[in-house]
């Protein structure tokens, strides 16, 4: 053990075991092999790391430092992250088992997103208000909403630290950010691009653990203001019920089973190709994951067809490879349950049209698999299984399609595939999701809003309006009147 690489705990710009002494083991998922242990916090470490979140706010070296001057924090920020994609990269794919391709791109993309959150720092305003009473001049300032909690999973982790730590720091706040114990690595090494941007200790701590020495006691403390969680809806649940020991704000970005509308008309290969992107991109790990394909039933052959052709050329293997375009899963649990979930579908008489096995090769590996269905209560419409595994399901009409697109708990992503400019609008603002792609899926920008409706959540990351919500709003009321109150006792 004492070979492997070893992460600490980031704690008030210190580098530090967890106070308990624990470590936890790693394990490279394309090898099955562990490869690395990280410190765990315990309850006193999130302390710790809260309690510094706190007095930093009221130090002058970050509460007075002007908004300006945070994103010139921010920029140095991004530039690090950029200098350091490739190195995150690697860590993460070694960690998650996610393929470098996507990781070291993904996080070089990710300092846009600090830096759009930089440009914005001096752009959040108030308000002078046109009261109603003339002896009076009332205005709104936006004040910084205190100590955050910035919960990360596994996947695409330094695409969804950006989202929350970019307008969090950008509004003046302060963060505990908790990495996954499955994967933490990058995170725990992305902490020291925070030390060398030149962040004041405090403003931002990194800490990893399990759920009951660190997650449950970051998300109930009393000194926590604003929670930004990502995960699954059970955990959410666990994080709401938390906050209602300190009424923190909460947001929730949360995992869902996207439907991908087909219609006659759309171009084939341009669907193929954004079905294998919803499904088989990340190996099929990511929330958006468009996993319930509804497809006309006039085109569900040639589709399923065309979709088995491209297929044949994927390439799984070592996710460090270019070459590679499917790599494993981050846990072996993802397999089991893939399994059991398949096993279940064909029981209700769904069609493997190609893969449902693991494969044949140390690690976590799937095969990338087509199912079709023949009801929309198939289990595989049902489960999100975080797999390589897609969905296809006929309908006939677009009422239909629309019906069964909104037949589920969830609300995140959707894709629209048709050559018809007025069916693309028609049906996009009758799904009811948080992000709809019409002849294409899994995009992302810092400029576009990024969240879900229903179990999928509830708050916007992205986009403007995202760091508002790292802020709350003061009303000041200043008299102007010459003399004073004419009589204390009634209102004004």
């Amino acid at each position: 053990m004492g070979n492997l690489p070893h992460f600490q705990l980031f704690i008030d710009g210190e580098w530090t075991e967890g106070s308990e002494a624990q470590v936890m083991m790693s394990e490279n998922p394309a090898t099955g092999q562990e490869w690395a242990t990280f410190a765990c916090a315990a309850p006193q470490d999130v302390d710790r790391a809260i309690a510094a979140a706190k007095r930093v706010l009221n130090d002058p070296e970050w509460r007075d430092m002007t908004q300006t001057q945070r994103g010139k924090l921010l920029y140095r920020l991004a530039d690090l992250v950029a200098e350091n994609a490739a190195r995150l990269g690697e860590l993460e794919t070694t960690d998650s088992g996610k393929l470098l391709a996507e990781t070291a791109a993904q996080t070089g993309y990710v300092a846009d997103y600090y830096r759009y959150y930089a440009g914005l720092a001096d752009k959040v305003e108030g308000t002078v208000l046109p009261i109603d009473k003339p002896d009076m001049h009332v205005f709104t300032t936006r004040e910084p909403i205190g100590v955050v909690a910035a919960i990360v999973p596994w996947n695409a982790q330094m695409f969804l630290t950006a989202t929350k730590l970019g307008p969090a720091l950008a509004a003046g706040c302060s963060v505990v950010l908790k990495a996954s114990e499955v994967a933490p690595a990058p995170m725990l090494e992305f902490a020291k691009l925070i030390e060398q941007a030149g962040f004041p200790p405090g403003v931002v701590s990194v800490i990893a653990g399990d759920a009951e020495n660190c997650a449950i006691p970051l998300t109930r403390h009393p000194d926590v203001d604003r929670i930004a969680f990502t995960g699954g809806p059970e955990t959410a649940r666990h994080v709401v019920r938390n906050s209602a020991e300190n009424f923190a704000v909460t947001s929730l970005e949360l995992g869902g089973k996207s439907p991908v509308l087909v219609f006659d008309d759309a171009d084939l290969d341009g669907a193929a190709n954004g079905l294998i992107a919803g499904n088989f991109g990340a190996s099929g790990q990511s929330c958006v994951a468009g996993t319930r394909g509804l497809v006309h039933r006039s085109i569900l052959k040639p589709l399923i067809e065309r979709i088995a052709e491209k297929a044949g050329a994927i390439r799984l293997g070592d996710p460090l490879h270019a070459e590679t375009h499917v790599g494993p899963l981050c846990t072996a649990a993802q397999v089991r349950k893939i399994e059991d979930t398949l096993s279940k579908a064909q029981g209700q008489g769904a069609v493997i049209h190609f893969g449902g096995e693991v494969a044949d090769r140390p690690g976590n590996y799937m095969n990338p698999t087509l199912v079709e269905c023949t009801s929309p209560e198939t289990e595989t419409l049902k489960i999100e299984m975080f797999g390589p595994v897609m969905s296809l399901l006929p309908f006939d009409t677009e009422e239909e399609a629309v019906a069964l697109a909104n037949k589920t708990p969830y609300g995140l992503g959707s894709g629209v595939f048709t050559q018809n400019l007025a069916r693309a609008h028609r049906v996009s603002k009758r799904i009811k999701a948080g992000i709809c792609w019409v002849n294409t899926y899994r995009a992302i920008s810092p400029i576009a809003p990024f969240g879900g409706f229903n179990q999928s959540g509830y708050g916007r990351e992205a986009g403007v309006e995202a760091i508002l919500d790292y802020t709350r709003t003061k009303t000041t009321w200043i008299s102007t009147a010459q003399e004073p109150m004419a009589n204390p006792f009634v209102m004004r």
